[in-house]
This record gives structure tokens, sequence and C-alpha cells, in this order.
């Protein structure tokens, strides 16, 4: 996939003012518009146009476009960051979520493949204020928003209290984009899995004509850990084991995230065996629920051969197994 300079596409810096990308859109609009341009590229131009001004028009998106930098150029082979969104505070919906509200395009924007990777197929429009209810002096609830918030895989196994702070995209009196921060208290529950979401009520938009605020749905994903994959409510470490210790059997030191276990390796055991640890992952988000398991993924780990002695004990491997063909089954396989 691609990367798109939406700044390119529009010919404007990245220290544009809404109204100069409005101008800019307009202007570009009205000379590649298939109906009036001659020019041969002037359908995918159009596209490029509608697609670079449904990103920068928007503060929501243009702030989450923005926060991956401009480290990529046009062209580059990219893909998302994981997690490139946490921390963001988005009307409901968001980046891969879906923005509210319809497109000025309609059916005829077609977003890439670079367009949905950050924004999903739904985000479309969502720029603007209220509809008619809206307009009129009754009291109407706030709009929900959504944000998605980092925690540690510990924090799931043993619950606790965090606080976390949000960035919440605003057009500034100047027609910039700039962001506002706000802190959260927030209960994190044992066993909670990524992608689950937690509803803070009253957390969302304020209300209309003291109508009451909108509720803020927060979507959990995991800091990466040094030693831990999490996979639903599965969670995977990969340890290394010495080859007599996987010839032999043994009984090892595993790392779980409550604590160093004593693991038993079967004697015959290869690389990329898997050992199972039931119960051992995740735990149950409630009473009567089902815990994820703890699979301990072997690796062989080779000694090096830097000393004499060393030297000496693998030339006496090679000759107790010179019978052994480690590439065997690849035999007849070309």
């Amino acid at each position: 996939m691609k990367y798109k300079d939406y700044y390119d596409t529009l010919g404007v810096p990245r220290s544009a003012t809404q109204d100069d990308i409005k101008k800019a859109y307009r202007k570009l609009a009205r000379k590649y518009h298939p109906d009036v341009s001659k020019a041969a590229d002037a359908e995918p131009r159009f596209k490029e146009i509608n697609e670079a001004n449904e990103v920068l028009r928007d503060p929501e998106k243009r702030a989450a476009y923005d926060q991956m930098g401009s480290n990529w150029k046009a062209g580059q082979e990219f893909q998302p960051p994981p997690n490139w969104d946490a921390g963001f505070e988005f009307r409901s919906g968001g980046p891969g979520g879906g923005f509210g509200g319809g497109s000025p395009f309609g059916a005829d924007f077609d977003p890439s493949d670079f367009f949905e990777s950050l924004f999903g197929r739904g985000a479309r429009g969502g720029h603007g204020g209220g509809g008619a209810s809206a307009r009129r002096s009754v009291s109407t609830q706030g709009e929900d928003h959504r944000a998605k918030a980092l925690i540690d895989l510990e924090d799931a196994y043993r619950g606790a209290e965090r606080s976390i702070v949000l960035r919440v995209p605003k057009e500034t009196p100047d027609g910039r984009v700039a962001l506002e921060e706000r802190r959260l208290d927030v209960h994190i529950p044992r066993g909670i899995r990524p992608g689950q979401q937690l509803r803070l009520a009253r957390q969302g938009a304020p209300g209309g004509n003291g109508g009451p605020p909108g509720d803020l749905y927060l979507e959990i994903a995991f800091n990466a850990h040094p030693l831990f994959k999490v996979e639903g409510a599965d969670v995977y470490v990969e340890l290394p084991v010495a080859p007599w210790e996987a010839a032999l059997g043994a009984t090892v030191d595993a790392p779980t995230p409550e604590g160093t276990v004593q693991l038993t390796i079967p004697k015959g055991s290869a690389q990329g065996r898997k050992l199972r640890l039931k119960a051992r992952g995740l735990p149950a988000t409630r009473a009567g629920g089902t815990a994820g398991d703890l699979y301990v993924v072997l690796t062989i780990a080779l000694p090096p051969a830097d000393t004499a002695g060393a030297r000496e004990a693998y030339e006496s491997q090679a000759k107790a197994f010179s019978s052994f063909d480690p590439r065997a089954s690849l035999a007849g396989g070309a």
C-alpha cells in the first residue's frame, strides 16, 4: 500500500488553515472535474483531490493524519503503525470505525486502501454542526465520543485504576487545528480483552440547551510487551531451552504475567512446540466466565562454539550423531 501525502495533493503546506484548504480544494475541483476538464488524468486526479479534502477539511481526521508525522513521502510503501490513533478523542466512530455524517461526494466518493486503513470505509463527512433538531431551542443530548486507550497487560490480569490523557482535535479561531488535552480517571476491570470498550457515562460531548452530555466509549488496546503477545484471551511467550533440555526433558523456570512458574519440558521436544498452561491467559471477565490460556512456545538456544572445550563438545556430537540428517525432510521437495 502506498502512502498518500494529502497536503501535496492539494498543494498546501502542513501549516495551512482550514480556509486555505477549502480554497485549494475548490480551485482544483473546478480544474479537474471530469465534466469540465479535458485532461486525460482528470478523473483519477479528481478522486485524489476529493479524498485529500475529505481528510484535511475535518479537524479530527486531519489531526489523526498529522499524528503519524511527515516522515513518509507520497508513493512510499506504508502500513499504519500499531495503535497509531490511541489517545485521540473523536466523535462517535473515529479512525477505523467510521466518522458520522454524510459525505458531500455521496456515492461518487471511492476511498483508497490508504484512506480505509486509517479511517475505515464508512469514514465520510462528519464535519459541521447539528441538524434542524439541534438548531431548535430544545434540550438535546450530547453526541457520544470514542477513543482508544493503551494499558499494560498486567493491568488486565489484576485490574487497575489509571489516569489517562485524551487529545481532542479542535479548530482554532485562526482556522488551524490544535489539540486540547483532558485527563480522566478510569477503572480497568480485571480480565478485559483487547478491543473491548468501557462506557464512561456523560463524558462525551456536552448537550445542547442544557441537555445531558453524551457518553465516551473507550476502546482498550495493550502496550507492546517485551515478553508476551496477546491473541484474544490467550497469551503467548517464547521460552528458550538448551538442546539437551529439549532432547532429554527438564524442569525450568518459565515467565507468566503473574510470576515465574516451574514448567516441565517433555523429552524429545522440538523447536516451536507449544506447551499449554490452562487458564493462565487473561482472566475471566465475570464469575463463571472462561479464562484464556497461556501458551509457552519453545525455541532451541544453541551455545556458542567460542572456546576449545565448546568446539570439542560439538565435534563429539557430530561423531555421535553422524547418521542424523537434519535436512532429511527436504529430500524430494525441490
